[in-house]
């Protein structure tokens, strides 16, 4: 399975330097300020960097200075490096982002390279120096550049981070969608009923049925949903009660049931449209307990056939993982330190208590209090 296997961090945000192994499940937990949700905004970033917004998300999210490590004159440049093992070898994706006129920031370096199982030296390409948005998107567009191809459309297009926070009445999820947009779920499952749509009527349904059958679970009251276009081509997230022919919509839904239908539609989706790395911040927002273990289990399931990286703060969301899947985010001075846990060094606390109730007793720093 290609994955993401090792990112190189420095001078984003409250991370001064880190260097992370991924596993195929990476649950970040810590305190408020102690830098999870970071992490997460450098994949969304990264995420925005491919899609050719990269000055946009600059100019929306407090200009440079907000994303350099305490500003520009303490920290004048980020530098990343994104590791992924493929079948054949190692492809890496470099960048180094330099503090530029009008509190921006600009490419100082660029680079892309793919070291070969058993190769004697990587093959690096440099892709200039200079340039606001990312060069790689036009690489990737070049029949002769395998390693961009590769690199950008089956590795760095397919890390996304998914934000299913807002389920206000004003929400996307919450409104009609235009039917053709069901390539893939959006990071705020607004078109959530559009791919829904798309399960229900493949020819093996599989997954439809997986995701109505996870949601009964969870919300027994629920049957099914009901989703027929109009005249538009638009379709809205409309559902039936158990043994009732009342049809209801989705403003009816609470938002933690909302919440977990999003879930469960991002992480039972057929294994070949996965994403190659799902990331999600505080999946447990809203959810009854039973509910939250029952997602976390499709995360653990997800975990066999792509990778995920999670930020939590719940302690019984943490129960259902083991140590090792754990990353503790400490506030240390003004930077934040990554650490994996390990079950041999929580050996003796692990006989008596649950890795959530580890946490809370702060043994394993990153603890809430």
């Amino acid at each position: 399975m290609d994955r993401l296997q090792r990112l190189t961090l420095k001078g984003f945000k409250s991370i001064k330097a880190i260097e992370i192994e991924f596993n195929p499940l990476n649950l970040l937990i810590g305190a408020n300020g102690a830098g999870k949700s970071n992490l997460i905004s450098f994949f969304k970033m990264l995420n925005e960097m491919m899609a050719g917004r990269f000055q946009h998300y600059i100019a929306t999210n407090g200009r440079a200075q907000s994303i350099l490590h305490f500003g520009p004159k303490t920290t004048p440049q980020i530098e990343a490096k994104l590791e992924f093992q493929v079948a054949n070898g190692v492809d890496t994706y470099c960048i180094r982002l330099f503090h530029a006129a009008g509190d921006t920031l600009i490419f100082a370096e660029e680079t892309i390279s793919f070291q070969e199982t058993n190769g004697i030296s990587p093959k690096t390409e440099e892709l200039g120096v200079g340039h606001q948005e990312a060069k790689i998107r036009g690489e990737a567009e070049r029949e002769d550049n395998r390693t961009a191809k590769i690199l950008k459309k089956s590795l760095l297009d397919r890390c996304r981070v998914y934000h299913f926070h807002d389920t206000s009445f004003r929400a996307d999820v919450r409104q009609s969608c235009y039917v053709g947009d069901n390539r893939s779920l959006m990071p705020d499952a607004g078109n959530l009923a559009a791919v829904l749509l798309r399960f229900r009527e493949q020819s093996e349904k599989t997954a439809y049925q997986q995701i109505v059958g996870t949601i009964r679970l969870i919300a027994p009251f629920f049957d099914d949903f009901v989703l027929e276009p109009d005249a538009s081509h638009r379709v809205i997230l409309n559902w039936r009660e158990q043994d009732s022919d009342r049809v209801f919509g989705p403003h009816q839904f609470s938002d933690g049931t909302l919440r977990a239908i999003c879930l469960a539609t991002l992480l039972l989706q057929p294994q070949d449209e996965l994403p190659k790395l799902i990331i999600v911040d505080e999946p447990e927002l809203g959810l009854h307990p039973y509910a939250l273990n029952i997602i976390a289990d499709l995360f653990r399931k997800a975990a066999l056939h792509t990778q995920i990286l999670i930020s939590t703060q719940s302690s019984s969301f943490l129960d259902n993982f083991d140590p090792e899947d754990v990353i503790a985010v400490n506030r240390e001075g003004k930077e934040s330190k990554f650490q994996r846990l390990s079950s041999e060094a929580l050996e003796i606390w692990l006989d008596e208590y649950s890795l959530g109730e580890v946490w809370e007793k702060n043994i394993i720093g990153g603890g809430p209090h």
